[in-house]
């Protein structure tokens, strides 16, 4: 199930605001004492995490399928995307959502009633936590996540049943900017800089990939030379954007790649504003990159 993004904070009656965590999303099946842990695209976790596999595997229900977030966060408590990909910190399962426990299928329940079956056998500590909910009005709730920095938040309608497509269900509204791009080639290095300068960054519309800027910060010596191995083996003569950029220096890659990327905004010549490489994410195939939408 995924939310749909949504322009301007809100509050409706009935509905529930929860933090927005910056991590990858898995889905957690128990059967008995065996644990599968996968992502949105079938990427087996299992082994990446272990401690969350075996926390779940001793859990009271004898099945059970569980949607959550894996995430690292900081000091502060607050997730980040680039603690978790650059393996810097303690991975936890946020849960919020309960699909199966022991023999009954809750799809078609109400969400307040699949988490009430949560809280009667989730941890609330360790390498587990139950998703953390903001203020009752939706409008205080963004003045909560604004003031404590996340990347912001997400509302739920307590009288849905889960869905497994997006939907007006859950409504997510951005504190700060964070989407996924593909890389679509880069430039030459400058100066002291090894490997490369920025990359070419580029997201579906209307089944044609578009040029949406480039991205030169974020970057280590470590990233730099690793990205940097991962583009020979994708290197093309033809671009994959249809409307490449008129540089010098670049060099192009085939769209296999996904980068998540914290800007600004999208400005309206549709190009990002101060871009920022946090990491590359896997569990995203570039055919679901889209120019982010919002309905208002």
């Amino acid at each position: 199930m995924l939310a749909t993004l949504v322009a301007a904070p809100f509050h409706k009656p009935g509905w529930i605001y929860e933090e927005k965590y910056d991590g990858i999303r898995v889905l957690a099946y128990k059967e008995g004492k065996h644990v599968l842990l996968l992502s949105r695209n079938d990427i087996d976790r299992t082994r990446h995490f272990p401690e969350i596999a075996e926390t779940i595997a001793r859990l009271r229900p004898a099945t059970l399928l569980l949607d959550g977030e894996v995430v690292v966060f900081d000091r502060k408590k607050i997730s980040h995307f680039q603690l978790l990909q650059q393996s810097k910190g303690k991975p936890v399962y946020v849960l919020f959502d309960c699909l199966y426990a022991d023999t009954k299928d809750l799809r078609q329940e109400p969400l307040s009633a699949r988490r009430k079956v949560l809280e009667e056998w989730a941890p609330v500590s360790g390498v587990m936590l139950l998703s953390r909910r903001l203020a009752a009005n939706g409008l205080a709730a963004y003045k909560q996540a604004k003031q404590r920095g996340f990347e912001g938040l997400v509302a739920k309608d307590l009288a849905s049943p889960y869905v497994e497509r997006r939907s007006s269900y859950w409504l997510k509204v951005k504190v700060q900017q964070e989407d996924e791009f593909i890389i679509a080639g880069f430039t030459a290095p400058r100066g002291s800089r090894l490997h490369f300068g920025a990359l070419l960054l580029g997201a579906y519309e209307n089944a044609k990939l578009r040029y949406l800027g480039k991205v030169g910060t974020g970057f280590d010596e470590q990233t730099l030379s690793s990205l940097y191995r991962k583009f020979q083996p994708l290197i093309t003569n033809k671009p994959a954007l249809a409307d490449p950029p008129r540089d010098r220096n670049v060099t192009y890659l085939e769209p296999r790649l996904v980068a998540q990327i914290s800007y600004q905004e999208i400005t309206a010549d549709k190009k990002l504003r101060q871009p920022v490489f946090l990491g590359l994410r896997d569990d995203k195939r570039p055919k679901e990159v889209v120019l982010p939408e919002v309905t208002t």
